[in-house]
């Protein structure tokens, strides 16, 4: 096949590209000049054009790694959230409508437009309750996909994907963590520690987005993208704590932030019959992200 990953310099995208270039020609877009990696294309970040990269090259499939992916960030910037998350999908998905119709395109949403779910594991016919720009303007992503391919015959697909961790996240609550526990005698952390995440190693990401191009119907649909089993902080916490050998006091302040969900468990039943089974756990993924988090801290 013939994969385009737009975001290819992110974390989920460089994993991606790793990923299926073995076994797949692979293409490559984002905002960072690359002088040197074959098959690559810049975009511009201030005001993205994709109709030159799809009039240029056709696809089998495009993977929309690209926007911003931080909800205090979304409260902060609302209007740029919106461009990267929102407009930027339509401008590649009207792209693609235009030049290469055939293409599937996969769009990475979040488990942020659940919201605080009322029943779990949260189905994906469950109705969405966003907290936050951030998971409105995933909302308004979905729709747009739902759109393309209802209105116009274009193969879409959203996966709405959990708390995703490993080797290159430079951010949220394992990078968080990390910081915390180096060289202090206490770590404080938001919440109760009550909490619950839904957690998924990018390994695993990579193998359902394979599992999704072999098997989606590609019709505007949603698909969970998790390993079905809800994670306490509290317990997430201690599991790092114990890995890294820190022995400092560990504090909830009990202030939930703005935006932050309580609880998140997924229904992954279209997952399983797909075949997906995890590979990677979270104590293995967390060996081997806190040995990654310390060299690169």
């Amino acid at each position: 096949m013939k994969i385009l990953i737009i975001g290819s310099k992110g974390f989920i995208g460089s994993h991606l590209v790793h990923y299926f270039e073995p076994n797949h020609e692979v293409w490559q877009c984002d905002v960072v000049t690359d002088y040197t990696t074959p098959r690559y294309m810049l975009i511009d970040a201030s005001n993205s054009d994709f109709n030159t990269i799809f009039e240029e090259q056709s696809y089998d499939v495009c993977i929309n790694c690209s926007g911003a992916a931080s909800v205090p960030d979304s409260l902060k910037h609302p209007y740029r959230d919106f461009l990267l998350n929102t407009a930027n999908v339509y401008a590649i998905l009207n792209a693609i409508h235009t030049h290469n119709k055939a293409c599937k395109f996969i769009n990475l949403s979040s488990a942020a437009v659940y919201g605080n779910p009322q029943i779990l594991p949260v189905v994906e016919s469950a109705q969405v309750a966003p907290m936050s720009p951030y998971g409105r303007h995933k909302v308004m992503a979905e729709a747009i996909c739902r759109e393309f391919a209802e209105e116009f015959g274009v193969p879409t697909c959203s996966l709405r994907i959990f708390s995703a961790f490993g080797n290159g996240l430079r951010k949220q609550i394992f990078w968080d963590m990390n910081r915390k526990m180096t060289d202090t005698k206490e770590a404080t952390f938001f919440g109760t520690g009550e909490e619950s995440r839904d957690f998924i190693h990018i390994q695993d990401i990579a193998q359902v987005v394979d599992l999704v191009i072999k098997n989606a119907s590609f019709k505007g649909e949603a698909v969970n993208v998790a390993n079905g089993e809800a994670i306490t902080i509290r317990d997430a916490v201690n599991l790092f704590a114990h890995l890294k050998g820190y022995l400092g006091q560990i504090v909830f302040n009990g202030t939930v932030r703005e935006g932050d969900p309580r609880f998140w468990k997924a229904d992954i039943s279209i997952l399983k019959g797909w075949g997906y089974k995890p590979s990677v756990t979270l104590e293995q993924g967390l060996k081997s992200y806190i040995q990654w988090a310390t060299e690169n801290a």
